[in-house]
């Protein structure tokens, strides 16, 4: 019997690895500096409070665009060439960090320049992941899918954990470092995105209404509790738990070290989800998937409380440190899981759901944070944020038993079948 190739023995999957990791460091370093900016623009007229829901807005700002457009941007990755998708978003992403490089290097940044791109960002990514994500299942064999979609989720994971310290070191460097660097990684995206050659794909469904279609993706998300109960974990886990929108805060305000401080707190998570991510590389997770990945999300929330109440910059750094390799040990779980227990042809809507999910993870939870901290302060938004991420995941380890009860990754050939047809 031959033996499968490795995925990254395949060029379009390599194109297609190296197009997520550049874009997704340049998405997550420009989005650290905007924060970085606009809490600082803020400050020169606003108290520490209103500065805060300076940041709240930000995260609205991108946020929204994804919420209304989810029903759409799903179907779209299941009926338009995914590679094409791809490229335009990461385009638009590209005038976005160009653009911001300019007002920067002008001396010239206003927020209403920043909330404008927050929007633009927001569609950009709408779009962008649900395309991505269907993407990679298209371009290995079967046999080897389960470790594409691992190396998919970890360029993923590791670059929107790596990307902010890329950014914050670029801008201690020069203040419009961080959005030029952007503009080079995602223009590094679109050429490896054009490298991706034609691939096949399950023949596209035109006998039902597009709504109709929109409303079956949906419905399986519901129906199917193990991709139900791990797309919900991320939500309201990382939604609470989130700290990220809150670093300019403590660099500026708690732990007072400045913007080279600011690098150094978005490096540690970094360094622990890289760590984390090249022992996957080469010892891949294989059983008691999902009772790993809760207990995962619960050190997660654990090391939040850590960062939250610390005033000690090392004991802070690993603090962030451990939440930087559960996160990713957590995301690396849950993605493959859900692209692997989806059936092709349902992909691209599912796959716009969990980006929904992340973004609101991500995108509303740094509104929520920087909401919550002009209510309550930073300190006890992030440390109530680590508690109910720990709640959230013990209350999920009751309310979805098909999580705990998740061995491997792979779910047999027959269930695929059934849950295509259905």
């Amino acid at each position: 019997m031959a033996t499968a190739p490795h995925p990254l023995s395949i060029p379009n999957f390599r194109a297609y690895l190296a197009a997520r990791l550049a874009a997704t460091l340049a998405q997550y370093g420009m989005i650290l500096i905007i924060g970085w900016q606009t809490y600082n623009i803020a400050r020169e007229s606003m108290g520490p409070a209103a500065g805060a829901a300076q940041l709240g807005f930000i995260g609205l700002f991108q946020f929204l665009p994804l919420f209304l457009l989810t029903p759409l941007v799903g179907w779209v990755a299941d009926h338009v060439d995914r590679r094409n998708v791809a490229r335009a978003t990461v385009a638009l992403q590209t005038l976005c960090a160009a653009g911001l490089a300019a007002f920067t290097w002008a001396d010239a940044m206003t927020l209403p320049v920043l909330f404008t791109v927050a929007v633009l960002l927001g569609i950009a990514r709408a779009f962008n992941g649900p395309a991505l994500s269907a993407l990679a299942p298209n371009l290995v064999p079967r046999d080897v899918l389960p470790n594409a979609i691992a190396l998919s989720s970890i360029a993923w994971q590791a670059g929107m954990i790596i990307g902010p310290a890329i950014g914050g070191y670029a801008y201690v460097w020069m203040p419009a470092g961080s959005y030029i660097a952007s503009t080079i990684l995602f223009l590094a995206a679109l050429l490896a995105l054009s490298l991706i050659g034609p691939v096949e794909r399950s023949p596209i469904e035109t006998g039902r209404h597009p709504i109709r279609q929109i409303i079956d993706g949906l419905h399986y998300v519901v129906r199917n509790k193990l991709v139900l109960g791990a797309i919900t974990l991320d939500l309201f886990a990382v939604l609470l738990a989130g700290a990220t929108a809150l670093f300019p805060i403590y660099a500026r305000d708690i732990l007072q070290v400045g913007a080279p401080g600011l690098s150094q707190l978005a490096a540690a998570p970094a360094a622990g989800a890289a760590i984390t991510a090249l022992y996957f590389s080469f010892r891949p997770l294989k059983t008691e998937v999902g009772p790993k990945m809760l207990g995962a999300v619960i050190i997660f929330g654990m090391a939040t409380i850590v960062f939250g109440l610390s005033r000690w910059i090392p004991l802070s750094l690993t603090a962030l440190f451990v939440a930087g390799a559960a996160d990713m040990f957590s995301v690396y779980i849950r993605q493959s899981l859900i692209q692997l227990h989806t059936p092709d042809d349902k992909r691209g809507r599912v796959a716009a759901v969990s980006l929904l999910t992340i973004s609101a993870s991500n995108e509303l939870g740094e509104a929520e944070s920087g909401f919550l901290a002009a209510l309550v302060g930073p300190v006890a938004a992030v440390v109530g944020g680590g508690v109910g991420a720990i709640l959230v995941t013990l209350l999920w380890w009751r309310w979805f038993p098909e999580l705990r009860r998740a061995k491997t990754f792979d779910p047999p050939d027959e269930y695929l079948k059934k849950e295509s047809r259905t």
